[in-house]
């Protein structure tokens, strides 16, 4: 079978490899789509911990081809979407119920083989059905939300707040949609790219921000801005040293603030301690998706998350390595990977 395979840091290629096989507690999942994230990036970048050789791609679904003799729950021809986080349930982590900080964690498409693939192996904990009337691409949507799910409990949204998210990728996209599930009042969307203001507008930001035509702090939080004295909560959705640092100057006094992008392994930012001190501004940090994955699954298998409008392009794996190892198009939001696209 073809697989996208990052065999070394800066070298990512399309080979030739064994179909895997599937021990006793393991789905054989025939790849739908998969998500290219902006960690695939980083991993070819060597900017985020992997083990290569590896293939990449931890954003997926797909079909049921075959099972281990011991999986009960799953049988061929069920769709699926994959939990790529694997915690070993043992560690003092997961026994305090923080399994997203397990020691010994290991991500399918980042420890092990992922979905960037024609096939991949699913151990049955990790999956989670999807109805079979789904849109093939929608499961691929999972994972990231998922993720957002983690950083949106952590936000403590409360009905008729205010919230700013920054950046306009996937991750902010969904995440101005789930702020408005939990009761936001006001959703402010930043971003430079006009394409993805109008997109976020469209699926339910109040308003949004380019960052490039006037101070963004004085535009959003200060006296004449679009939320004077700050937001109730901010979520840095973008991974950008920039953003990161603006994030709690656009908070009120008393706010909450979310980092939710990934910046590249290494990286650091300034902060004034004083400020954060003397307005009791609290910093959150979401990482990955502890038990969140089957709501993100429900989500998007009622349609309550739209993505079809995120759908920026469809390519075939052939064309993976290009699309990984150069930065996204202008306006682009998320790029699918469907292995049976020629």
């Amino acid at each position: 079978m073809k697989a996208a395979r990052l065999e070394a840091i800066g070298g990512f290629f399309v080979r030739e490899v064994e179909k895997p096989v599937p021990g006793p507690d393991d789905l054989l999942v025939r790849i739908e789509a998969a998500g290219i994230c902006g960690t695939d990036r980083h991993l070819f970048h060597g900017e985020f911990p992997c083990k290569p050789p590896v293939t990449l791609g931890h954003e997926f679904s797909g079909i049921v081809e075959a099972v281990g003799h011991a999986v009960i729950h799953f049988r061929p021809g069920m769709r699926i979407t994959g939990d790529p986080n694997i915690h070993c349930g043992r560690c003092a982590q997961c026994q305090r119920g923080r399994v997203n900080l397990c020691e010994n964690l290991q991500a399918i498409g980042i420890h092990r083989d992922g979905g960037f693939a024609e096939y991949v192996l699913v151990p049955q904990k990790q999956a989670y059905e999807l109805p079979l009337s789904l849109p093939p691409e929608h499961g691929a949507f999972c994972e990231p939300l998922a993720c957002c799910l983690h950083g949106i409990d952590m936000a403590g949204i409360e009905p008729g707040s205010s919230v700013v998210m920054l950046g306009g990728g996937v991750i902010g996209m969904l995440v101005v949609q789930l702020a408005r599930l939990a009761g936001a009042a006001s959703v402010i969307l930043v971003t430079r790219q006009a394409v993805r203001r109008a997109l976020a507008e469209e699926i339910g930001a109040t308003g949004s921000f380019d960052p490039t035509a006037s101070d963004v702090i004085q535009g959003i939080a200060g006296k004449a801005g679009l939320l004077p004295g700050g937001a109730d909560v901010v979520i840095e959705c973008a991974g950008v040293a920039e953003t990161v640092e603006q994030a709690p100057r656009l908070a009120r006094n008393g706010g909450t603030v979310v980092i939710l992008g990934v910046m590249p392994q290494g990286e650091t930012v300034a902060f004034e301690p004083f400020d954060l001190l003397f307005r009791e501004v609290k910093i959150l940090t979401s990482f990955v998706n502890p038990f969140t994955h089957g709501r993100a699954a429900a989500l998007i298998a009622a349609g309550t998350i739209k993505v079809d409008r995120l759908v920026s392009r469809r390519i075939g794996l052939d064309e993976l390595p290009d699309a990984v190892t150069n930065p996204p198009r202008p306006g682009e939001v998320k790029v699918l990977v469907m292995p049976g696209l020629a």
